[in-house]
């Protein structure tokens, strides 16, 4: 089932028991400044959610109802375990461009780095784009393939685009994905239904 939910994710988390998943990936603000999206047409208006990083609170939330943990940005909030797992995607971004080559995900089931090398969508578009970071559904396809375990139940807290919903739902995963942004919840919602449907006929 996939349970895709507009609301903040501190009051969802707050709201469950412990480890009430198996598994979150999660995306959130880098707090590296906001920008106005010039693709897509989700909206022509400066963000303002990534001007900071999510207050400790929200990691001891994570921690606390997910068993295990894939978290992008982990070098912005240094959300690095003990164990030393982590995951390195190189988006194969041109060297001179003013993005990051590569992301790092901390990974709790690791004890060592993996490496996942995929085109970034950005620079070779397979897909609608409506949200300024948007990770290609393919980048979470590998993700499940590789770290998730059959029957895991998997927690999204930033939805984004919804191409973590869109992998979960060909996968066979219980999934649940939260948004706070409201334009952002209807373009995902409306992402997913339009990438699932065609399924459904059948």
């Amino acid at each position: 089932m996939i349970d895709l939910i507009h609301m903040d994710c501190m009051d969802y988390m707050r709201s469950l028991p412990d480890n009430a998943f198996d598994l979150a990936i999660v995306d959130p603000p880098y707090g590296i400044g906001n920008w106005v999206q010039t693709s897509g047409n989700v909206r022509g208006k400066p963000v303002t959610w990534n001007d900071k990083t999510p207050e400790p609170e929200y990691f001891k939330q994570l921690l606390r109802v997910s068993k295990e943990q894939i978290i992008w940005g982990a070098n912005y909030y240094n959300q690095f375990n003990q164990r030393g797992g982590a995951i390195v995607w190189n988006k194969h971004v041109p060297r001179e461009s003013n993005m990051s080559v590569c992301e790092i995900a901390s990974y709790s089931r690791l004890k060592r780095v993996d490496y996942i090398d995929l085109i970034w969508q950005n620079i070779n578009r397979n897909e609608t784009v409506i949200h300024e970071c948007q990770k290609p559904v393919k980048l979470y396809q590998i993700l499940l393939q590789r770290y998730a375990k059959p029957g895991d139940r998997i927690l999204d807290t930033h939805l984004g685009s919804g191409s973590s919903a869109i992998a979960a739902h060909y996968a066979g995963h219980d999934f649940v994905g939260i948004e706070l942004d409201e334009d952002y919840f209807k373009a995902a919602k409306k992402r997913f239904d339009e990438s699932t449907k065609q399924e459904a006929l059948f």
